[in-house]
């Protein structure tokens, strides 16, 4: 009999598994975003039409109620969704976001979230901010070494 998955294991894997989704969906999903509030997003998937999508990634129980930051990332995203594994208890989640469950690499929609478009402004402000870290991150895989100009995240 095999043990259940650690926190750690559990998190990385949903995330695995949303990152697969957002891209089959032609989305740009980027992990660990910094907010211009402080905050830090789990996930933030740039949308063909230039819309943000924020998925909170929640390990357990003990993850999301250790952890109400999850209402600041709204100012900065046209939806915002949960993302959880089968054995996360759904009643949990509030009605006004979506969720996405996954399960073995794979991750499903099973309530849309509600849209609350980001002015346009704050929109054109993040599509700049997204780039550069998006950018910045694929040349640091490509040059490890830091430049006299490298920013941190």
């Amino acid at each position: 009999m095999s043990e259940a998955p650690d926190a750690a294991a559990r998190t990385r894997a949903i995330h695995r598994a949303v990152s697969r989704f957002c891209r089959a969906r032609g989305w740009a999903p980027l992990a660990e975003v910094p907010l211009p509030n402080g905050r830090r997003a789990d996930i933030l998937a740039l949308l063909p039409d230039r819309r943000f999508i924020c998925i909170e990634v929640k390990s357990g129980r003990a993850d999301y109620e250790s952890d109400r930051k999850w209402q600041e990332y709204r100012d900065y995203c046209d939806r915002l969704f949960f993302a959880v594994d089968p054995d996360f208890p759904r009643a949990l989640i509030p009605e006004t976001t979506g969720l996405i469950v996954a399960a073995d690499g794979e991750a499903v929609e099973l309530r849309a979230a509600p849209e609350h478009r980001l002015p346009t402004a704050r929109r054109h402000a993040l599509l700049a901010a997204f780039a550069a870290l998006a950018a910045d991150r694929l040349n640091t895989l490509l040059d490890p070494l830091p430049s006299a100009t490298s920013r941190p995240d």
